[in-house]
């Protein structure tokens, strides 16, 4: 089932309620020509029009309070759609993961979320007004063959070319309208992008050339907006054509069967009236033009929900030390790849710059699954452990982590106790700064600003309740040296029992692990004691480099 179908149908209870109000309103329209009509009659017979006046009078009242439900449904049916899509959508790309998600910028996945999910949220109503915004053409034929049926032929006529035009409408739109959408979304994720590095771009006075980068599709954006306005202008000139040449025919039929006395001036006076209905492309284009946008907001929103989520197992994590092992692993940079870290080793990680280091970490820490082979956990395969388990047993902490939450507390870990976020904080040499701020552990993340140092410390922090394997990616690169040897310490005394991966740029670290594998080139060069490694001049430069 498509996202557009999904949408539609998520309206449940909601579209008969406005399919119904539009019916009601549209019979309303049709029928109070046909009062007046008969007013029209009535006074040029010299009788009473109270009654007509009165019954037409009843009637708009009637389609007043059908327009009003029909707003009210359709509101609420966007509403209740669109955040159903948001949530299923966020829910996707969270549950999907790094690795699955790396072909879109954040921004692109800003810009589905929130601008497309409420453009697909309109499906639903959408849908109803563009099957209900049949009745009036319908009506109108029907009703004028009941008054002559040489007027239905002449409307007939000018009804098959607003088909025409709407249909043309339709398919041009919704093409503009996916271009308009995709370059919008690329142009939105490179601003995202500039707006995290702000300060970085003002440092180097490169603003200039960041807009320019920006904004460089802003051509194409502005080619595909003035596509959908052709299509608009083109679809309401020929509409201001067919329209009157519509009316002109039926006015002249139903002259000629006036004169011959076939009809009277109430039906001719009713007959214009439903000429005018039938082929009002004004609303009709509002319709399809809404119809369009929501097919085009439910197809790149699919492109999120069909992305492959992440699978968990339902075992649980089984006992042992922590030994982690790589069995013929390739992935990215990473080639053919057989390596087992001892379980409650302390294991130094060290290569040059795109030598696989990230993505041993990431591999270890299950973020993303090799392409070729498997990663093990004392014996078991990843993909097996249950999700919850393996989330507490696994701790990960990055160079540059992102802090969540509401306050400094819940960055730490929003479901421990506050004894168990000051201990993680006092391991990771955090405690003593948090302290400081306004409300210590309750400030909140906006009101505390943190250095890239102090931020490596609370993401430290929230890693370190894992009992079984702490896996860090130059986690300690932006610490001072005294700060990071307690660091070092306290992994390697205060974190025994669990087994750390450290992937590390500092021969220091290296030097305190029990273990360090030096990648290169994708693969595993060696494996031994720093001091051993040390010997070699080429061990040696990766740290010069």
């Amino acid at each position: 089932m498509s996202a557009y179908t999904s949408a539609v149908r998520h309206g449940g209870a909601w579209l008969p309620a406005i399919g119904l109000a539009a019916l009601g309103s549209t019979a309303v329209t049709l029928a109070v020509p046909d009062v007046l009509g008969s007013a029209v009659d009535a006074a040029a017979a010299g009788h009473g029009v109270g009654r007509q006046l009165l019954l037409a009078g009843a009637l708009m009242t009637f389609g007043v309070l059908c327009d009003m439900t029909n707003g009210y449904a359709s509101a609420a049916c966007v509403a209740g759609t669109t955040a159903w899509l948001r949530l299923r959508m966020t829910r996707r790309v969270l549950d999907a993961g790094p690795a699955n998600t790396g072909g879109f910028t954040a921004g692109d996945l800003l810009g589905r979320v929130c601008g497309n999910a409420a453009d697909a949220g309109r499906a639903g109503p959408g849908a109803v007004s563009a099957v209900t915004g049949i009745a009036p053409p319908v009506g109108s034929l029907v009703l004028l063959a009941v008054i002559d049926p040489w007027l239905a032929v002449a409307f007939l006529a000018g009804t098959v070319g607003v088909i025409l035009v709407l249909r043309s409408f339709t398919r041009g739109t919704t093409r503009a309208l996916r271009t308009y959408l995709e370059i919008q979304g690329r142009i939105v994720g490179r601003l995202v992008e500039s707006l995290g590095g702000i300060r970085t771009i003002a440092a180097a006075g490169t603003a200039a050339a960041e807009r320019d980068r920006i904004l460089a599709e802003l051509p194409e954006l502005h080619a595909a907006g003035r596509a959908t306005w052709r299509f608009l202008a083109r679809s309401t000139f020929q509409g201001s054509v067919l329209g009157p040449a519509t009316l002109a025919a039926v006015l002249a039929v139903g002259g000629l069967e006036l004169a011959k006395g076939r009809i009277t001036p109430g039906e001719l006076f009713a007959a214009s009236r439903y000429a005018s209905i039938g082929t009002g492309l004004g609303g009709l284009t509002a319709v399809f033009a809404a119809v369009a946008r929501s097919r085009t907001g439910a197809s790149r929103a699919a492109e999120l929900l069909e992305l492959t989520e992440v699978e968990y197992g339902d075992r649980a994590v089984p006992e042992g030390t922590g030994e982690l092992t790589f069995l013929g692993v390739s992935c990215g940079m990473l080639r053919d790849v057989d390596l087992t870290v001892p379980g409650g080793a302390a294991v130094a990680v060290v290569g040059p710059s795109g030598s696989g280091k990230s993505v041993l970490a990431t591999l270890a820490a299950r973020l993303r699954d090799p392409d070729e082979g498997e990663v093990l956990l004392d014996g078991v395969r990843l993909p097996e452990i249950a999700h919850d388990g393996l989330r507490a047993a696994v701790g990960c902490a990055f160079e540059r982590p992102t802090l969540v939450g509401t306050t400094v507390a819940d960055a730490i870990g929003p479901h421990l106790s506050r004894s168990r976020v000051e201990d993680s904080a006092k391991a990771a040499r955090a405690d003593a700064f948090v302290r400081l701020l306004p409300e210590g552990y309750d400030t909140p993340l906006a009101d505390a600003p943190m250095s890239g140092g102090e931020a490596q410390r609370i993401g430290l922090a929230r890693a370190w309740p894992a009992h079984r394997l702490l896996v860090l990616d130059d986690a300690t690169s932006s610490l001072d040296t005294a700060t990071e040897a307690l660091i070092s310490e306290a992994l390697l005394g205060g974190a025994r029992g669990r087994t750390r991966l450290i992937v590390t740029h500092r021969a220091a670290t290296a030097a305190r692990a029990d273990l360090v594998v030096w990648l290169d080139e994708g693969r595993v060069r060696r494996v031994g004691g720093h001091d051993w490694l040390w010997q070699d001049a080429a061990y040696r430069e990766v740290f010069a480099a």
